[in-house]
């Protein structure tokens, strides 16, 4: 069985949790349709789902039980983070946009800088 996961933080290409995603197809890149709040503190952004401040901007991907059981682990779910259905706009790599519906885990504790933007650019130095 195959699940779509929608990854905003530090599972996105060119991070350091992407290894985790080995064997997942990407999608394509996706925001949310919902706003929420994105938070960033010491490296790592969260989203919480009870404030509405911005779509959250990320990538899709199509991952297999394997994958998300892992990925349930790295994010503490459902102890840390609570991983829920939302629905997601797709690029469609020139096409245009498709809805999905897909996982996304969100914060259960508030923490760090508001990320108006709603999206996570440096796991270094936050760069909104």
């Amino acid at each position: 069985m195959h699940y779509l996961v929608f990854v905003y933080g530090t599972l996105k290409k060119g991070f350091s949790n992407h290894r985790l995603l080995t064997g997942a197809e990407f999608v394509g890149a996706a925001q949310t349709l919902e706003k929420f709040a994105m938070y960033y503190s010491t490296g790592t952004p969260i989203v919480l789902k009870e404030e509405a401040v911005s779509p959250i901007f990320g990538e899709l991907y199509r991952v297999d039980e394997k994958i998300l059981a892992a990925l349930d682990s790295l994010e503490g779910h459902p102890d840390w983070y609570r991983r829920e259905q939302v629905d997601i706009s797709v690029d469609d790599g020139g096409q245009g946009k498709r809805l999905e519906t897909a996982w996304l885990y969100f914060s259960l504790d508030k923490r760090g800088m508001l990320v108006p933007s709603g999206k996570f650019l440096s796991e270094v130095e936050p760069q909104w």
